[in-house]
């Protein structure tokens, strides 16, 4: 069995997860910069060279890069068990971002909605068919 962990590349990865502890109520567990590594360029020392965020159940890897380029490939899905979680992640995520689909009841039971947010990931927040 494997375990799958999100790893995303940013502009600024230390903005990007406080963004998303503050979305998703989590927090950033641990930091290493590029100073960290031994022949690291004085211009590269403050720079993220790998970072873990622990939010909404998740852990989510982060690390600073050159310019990101974001694909229509791929979304992250988060589900949640109620509707005031889901409902609550959706809004926050989508603050400065854009709602490609509004969060409502879907036809297929669940609350479901999609966004992109500010920092260009895209995201589907839902609740479990039926989910309250």
């Amino acid at each position: 069995m494997a375990k799958l962990t999100p790893y995303l590349y940013s502009a600024n990865a230390r903005e990007q997860a406080g963004f998303y502890a503050r979305a998703l109520d989590g927090e950033i567990v641990s930091l290493q910069t590029f100073a960290d590594m031994p022949g690291s360029t004085p211009e590269d020392r403050d720079r993220v060279m790998h970072l873990v965020l622990q939010a909404a159940g998740v852990t989510f890897f982060l690390a600073d890069a050159g310019p990101v380029e974001r694909g229509n490939g791929l979304d992250l899905t988060l589900e949640f068990e109620t509707e005031d979680a889901a409902r609550q992640a959706f809004d926050r995520l989508a603050e400065g971002g854009r709602v490609l689909m509004p969060f409502e009841r879907m036809f297929w039971g669940s609350l479901f909605g999609r966004l992109t947010d500010p920092f260009g990931v895209r995201w589907q927040i839902a609740t479990a068919p039926g989910g309250q």
